[in-house]
């Protein structure tokens, strides 16, 4: 196989010409979906996939696409990620990958010309629920053609504002969106980074993602009898806080023996009546649970369920929760891998095999196509933050292997 050639300095130019729509502070981006700012990244995406000799489309949620139309018929190869970014986040998160797609598939186009398959890049118009809490995965949803009738008017934002109301301010009609569905992608590939710390403590720079984590969010309600810290008795009370803290410790405790690549995390509580001599009458909490194995997936919820029961009857406590999230894992294409590993190979480019802990687009897009992720080394494994940052080197070794991989599928 070829090698492929990916110009450092035209990647970072590119990066950093990115992180100038939304820029926030040194090294920060607020760019959240059809604000201003992304209006700017949108178009900037635009016209760089025009240079490119790519045909431009947006659809009517606003993705942008870029196409290198195949001397032969068939399902397009798309490669891309999210433009949005969290309130702030960095210029990598999403970005990188929706960046990664358009120059790999123009360095493609300048080394060997035209492919035999369709090629396309794609900057999805939204991933991260930062304006839009309940949007999850608006531009991937509605290209697998996953938006109901009314979600865009029923879905309020931060400021109280709908979807549909957003849609408008830019030019986009909500009644449009059915149209954005495509039947006609063979695969999805994403490169991401990683937004975790496996490749920086392996000393590597890129990972083929052979499976993306499932997630289910737990929000969590014990309730017992408020009364006073030292009037009442410990053998009477019906302390929700004290059932809390077991339940906390109990959860953490199961993710950690099960072992890697399980996890789980308390992030949120709410104490009622939150006093320093007070029993409280009720702890809200959430619980974060994932693992990308189906079969370990089910152990974990039922352990932490069977927990969680155990001790509110054990306590005197009433419990109830409801899943606000619940993704199923979602296994890559075998195929993809084996393709994605051989292509990290043949460029000389270091590599491993790994699941995601993070939802991704590609999560949404399996349902329509077969789909495979590259991660890219984060440094200190930090994301979702303006301090989030992956080197060049990295970023070209992860566009080389996407890049390969995509000549293997495509010519």
């Amino acid at each position: 196989m070829p090698e492929i050639a990916v110009d450092p300095d035209f990647v970072e130019r590119t990066i950093l010409e990115m992180g100038r729509y939304g820029a926030y502070a040194d090294t920060g981006v607020w760019r959240t979906v059809y604000s201003p700012e992304w209006v700017q990244a949108t178009d900037q995406y635009a016209a760089w996939c025009a240079e490119a000799g790519l045909a431009v489309t947006r659809d009517a949620v606003g993705n942008v696409w870029g196409r290198l139309e195949g001397s032969e018929p068939g399902p397009s190869i798309v490669s891309g990620s999210h433009i949005d970014t969290q309130r702030p986040g960095g210029r990598y998160d999403g970005t990188l990958g929706a960046l990664a797609g358009l120059i790999a598939i123009r360095a493609l186009k300048e080394q060997f010309g035209r492919p035999k398959r369709t090629l396309e890049a794609l900057s999805l118009c939204e991933e991260e629920g930062s304006r839009f809490p309940s949007t999850n995965f608006w531009g991937s949803r509605a290209i697998t053609g996953r938006i109901a009738p009314g979600d865009a008017e029923a879905m309020k934002g931060y400021a109280d504002e709908t979807m549909a109301d957003a849609m408008r301010g830019v030019g986009l009609d909500p009644a449009a969106i059915p149209s954005a569905r495509r039947d006609d992608i063979d695969s999805f590939v994403e490169l991401h980074i990683e937004q975790g710390p496996i490749l920086e403590h392996a000393g590597l720079p890129v990972a083929v993602v052979d499976a993306i984590t499932g997630i289910r969010h737990y929000s969590v309600v014990l309730t017992g009898e408020q009364n006073h810290a030292g009037a009442f008795p410990m053998d009477l009370r019906r302390d929700p806080m004290a059932g809390f803290a077991e339940i906390t410790t109990g959860v953490i405790n199961t993710a950690h023996r099960m072992g890697r690549p399980a996890v789980t995390t308390v992030g949120r509580a709410v104490v009622d009546p939150n006093g320093p001599a007070v029993v409280p009458r009720s702890v809200a909490f959430t619980v974060d649970a994932r693992h990308p194995d189906p079969a370990q997936r089910a152990i974990l919820y039922r352990r932490h369920e069977a927990l969680m029961r155990e001790v509110a009857e054990r306590r005197g406590l009433e419990i109830s929760w409801t899943h606000y999230v619940d993704h199923a894992p979602c296994l890559s294409d075998p195929g993809l891998v084996a393709t994605f590993q051989d292509a990290a190979r043949e460029q000389g480019i270091p590599f491993m095999t790994m699941p995601s802990g993070a939802g991704h687009d590609s999560q949404q897009m399996a349902s329509i196509a077969k789909v495979v992720m590259i991660f890219v080394r984060s440094k200190d494994g930090r994301s979702h933050t303006p301090e989030e940052f992956s080197s060049i080197p990295d970023i070209v070794a992860g566009i080389r292997t996407l890049a390969a991989g995509l000549y293997k599928l495509a010519y």
